[in-house]
């Protein structure tokens, strides 16, 4: 019997993406955005997260592509910058060193305040609740993934159906089957194996052939399946992103 936990997954096993973990990472980070968009942004706890992390740049990106409410992403930098400039300047102005004179020689006390103060703005920018949530539903799908892989037999069959997996998630998919009974793992890692490896093959004849479309003597010849190659080898390789594919749309 399907659990709810499962549906998901098998959606994204059942879908055309390339990679199904992808198709799972997108629809939950929409999830999230739409989530710190909507009513969230106005409860306490929401915002004291947010004050305190902001955003990491490539959420801010979305966040500021999506239409459904700019109030509140204003709203949201506000109290972020507010407690962020509370947090960092009065310090960064104190750290600047005095200059070194004739009654006043050099020091070099002021270099770990500098490099602390760096440390300190280093480590905000990086914080990222959309992050943090993305990573911890990841985690719970590749959990269920190899369970369901491990006990339905229907989900086992499109697992090997001719699906592959992007590297960054077959890298989870290992880290989890590491977790497997030797016999469990032996098996799933097996599958996983098989259609990576087809998936370089394909690949590689694909781009090889991509460039020899560049002599003129096969100017005549069909592309085949070689005309997006290109973008599917960097999907294959760093997961699916908007700016991989050649039209700029997923």
């Amino acid at each position: 019997m399907e659990k709810i936990y499962m549906i998901p997954v098998n959606d994204a096993y059942q879908s055309s993406a390339a990679c199904p973990i992808c198709e799972l990472k997108q629809k939950a980070e929409q999830n999230y955005l739409e989530y710190y968009l909507g009513p969230s942004l106005m409860e306490p706890d929401t915002r004291k997260i947010t004050n305190k992390t902001g955003f990491c740049p490539e959420h801010m990106g979305k966040l500021n592509q999506s239409v459904t409410n700019r109030l509140g992403l204003g709203l949201m930098m506000h109290t972020h910058l507010k407690d962020f400039n509370e947090d960092i300047t009065k310090d960064l102005v104190n750290a600047a060193p005095g200059k070194a004179g004739l009654i006043k020689g050099r020091t070099t006390d002021y270099k770990a305040k500098l490099n602390s103060i760096a440390d300190r703005i280093d480590k905000r920018v990086s914080l990222c609740p959309i992050c943090d949530k993305l990573n911890d539903a990841m985690e719970h799908y590749i959990e269920v993934i190899c369970w369901m892989y491990a006990h339905d037999p229907a989900f086992k069959e499109k697992f090997t159906d001719g699906k592959c997996h992007c590297l960054p998630h077959t890298a989870l998919l290992l880290r989890q089957a590491a977790k497997l009974s030797q016999n469990e793992a032996a098996d799933f890692v097996t599958a996983l194996a098989s259609s990576t490896e087809a998936n370089f093959t394909s690949l590689i004849d694909d781009v090889e052939f991509f460039t020899l479309k560049f002599d003129y003597r096969n100017n005549d010849k069909p592309w085949g399946n070689s005309k997006n190659s290109i973008q599917r080898s960097m999907r294959f390789l760093s997961s699916d992103r908007r700016d991989f594919d050649e039209t700029g749309k997923r």
